[in-house]
C-alpha cells in the first residue's frame, strides 16, 4: 500500500481506501453484519487506513459496522462520515446548524466514537454553499472535540470551487474517473493551491469500468443502477457517472481492446486516477472481500505508460466527453 497526505488534515492515508456505500446502500443486496465486518477487516489487513461512510447508508447500519470494526483494531484508522442527506425534502432550507449537529451526534453514538476524524456535508443543495453559518457550525463542533476536520462531498465542480473558499474545508470528495474527467482541470489546481485533500469517489463508474458488464447484465430492482439511470431518486451522475449505459459499454469495449490480457479492468481504472498527484485517495466500494482484493490488485499491475494513458483519454474524448463533460 502507498500513502498520501490528505490535504491540510495532515492525515497520511492509504491511496486506495474504502467506500462503504455498498456495505449499506442501494446496491440490490440486504445488509449483512458478518460480511460487512469481513470486508472492512480485509481492507485494514491489507493496509487501508481510511474508511468513508455516511449516516444514510442503510439507515445507519454502515456507520455502526465501521465503528464496530475500527474499535476492534489496534491500528490508527481514519473514519470519515457524512451528514445532511436525511433532510427531507432535501432543500437548502432544511440545512440548519441544530439539525446538522444532531445528525453528527447521532453518528458518534452509532459508531461509539468520541470524535469523527472527517465529517463531510453530503452533497448539499447548491444554495447551501452560499450560507456561511452552515460552515461556521463546524468550527464550534471542532472546539467541542466532536470532529477533527470538515469536508464536503459535491456533485459539481462549481460547488467544489465554492466550498474551498471556506478556510475550514479541508477535503473535497468528488466523482472522478476515466469517464468523469472535468475535475482535473481548474478544480485540481485550485485545491492544490489551498492544500485541500481530494477524495475520488465513484472511481469505477458504478462498476462500468470493471469491464464485467454487458447489454445482457441485469440489476436488482433495489439497485440504483436499475432505478436511477435518469436521476429518479438522486443525481443521475451518481449512477454510471451519468453516462448512458449502452454508450458506456461501447467505450469499455475499446478499453478492453487496449488491455486484451486483462479480464478485470478495475485496477487499470484505479491506476489511471492515481496518475494524478493531486488526488489524496480513492474510495472504491466493495460488497465482498473479493471486491476489496480486486481494488487492491492495482499494485500487481505494471504501471500505465504515458502512451496507454493517452489512449485511454482518447476513448473518453471519442465517446464520453461531449455527453457529460460540462454537466457536472
Amino acid at each position: 500500500m502507498n500513502y498520501r497526505k490528505l490535504g491540510k488534515t495532515n492525515f497520511n492515508i492509504s491511496e486506495i481506501s474504502l467506500g462503504t456505500w455498498q456495505v449499506g446502500g442501494k446496491w440490490g443486496s440486504p445488509f449483512n453484519d458478518k460480511s460487512a465486518d469481513e470486508l472492512i477487516n480485509t481492507a485494514i489487513d491489507n493496509g487501508v487506513n481510511f474508511i468513508d461512510t455516511a449516516d444514510v447508508y442503510e439507515n445507519g447500519l454502515s456507520e455502526t459496522a465501521v465503528g464496530r470494526v475500527v474499535r476492534s483494531r489496534s491500528e490508527r484508522i481514519y473514519v470519515a462520515t457524512k451528514c445532511g442527506r436525511f433532510i427531507n425534502p432535501h432543500v437548502s432550507e432544511g440545512y440548519q446548524p441544530k439539525v446538522l449537529q444532531k445528525y453528527i451526534e447521532d453518528s458518534l453514538k452509532r459508531m461509539n466514537l468520541e470524535t469523527i476524524d472527517l465529517i463531510q456535508l453530503h452533497c448539499p443543495p447548491t444554495e447551501v454553499f452560499y450560507r456561511p453559518e452552515i460552515f461556521e457550525l463546524f468550527d464550534r463542533l471542532k472546539e467541542q472535540g466532536k470532529i477533527l476536520n470538515l469536508g464536503v462531498s459535491v456533485e459539481k465542480v462549481e460547488e467544489a470551487l465554492k466550498a474551498i473558499e471556506y478556510s475550514n474545508v479541508t477535503t473535497i470528495q468528488i466523482i472522478f474517473n476515466l469517464f468523469r474527467q472535468r475535475p482535473s482541470e481548474l478544480f485540481f489546481k485550485e485545491a492544490q493551491k489551498k492544500d485541500v485533500g481530494i477524495i475520488a469517489r465513484v472511481p469505477l463508474a458504478s462498476g462500468l469500468l470493471t469491464g464485467k458488464f454487458s447489454p445482457q447484465t441485469t440489476f436488482d430492482a433495489q439497485d440504483h443502477r436499475n432505478f436511477n439511470r435518469e436521476g429518479a431518486a438522486f443525481d443521475k451522475g451518481e449512477t454510471f457517472s451519468g453516462i448512458n449505459y449502452e454508450l458506456g459499454l461501447k467505450a469499455v469495449e475499446e478499453l478492453k481492446a487496449l488491455f486484451p490480457d486483462t479480464p478485470n479492468l478495475a485496477p487499470i481504472a484505479l491506476q489511471w486516477i492515481l496518475s494524478f498527484n493531486e488526488v489524496s485517495c480513492i474510495i472504491p466500494g466493495a460488497s465482498s472481500e473479493s471486491h476489496v482484493l480486486s481494488n487492491l490488485s492495482v499494485y500487481d499491475m505494471p504501471k500505465l505508460t504515458p502512451e496507454k494513458i493517452a489512449a485511454m483519454n482518447a476513448i473518453y474524448d471519442k465517446y464520453i466527453k461531449k455527453e457529460v463533460h460540462q454537466l457536472w
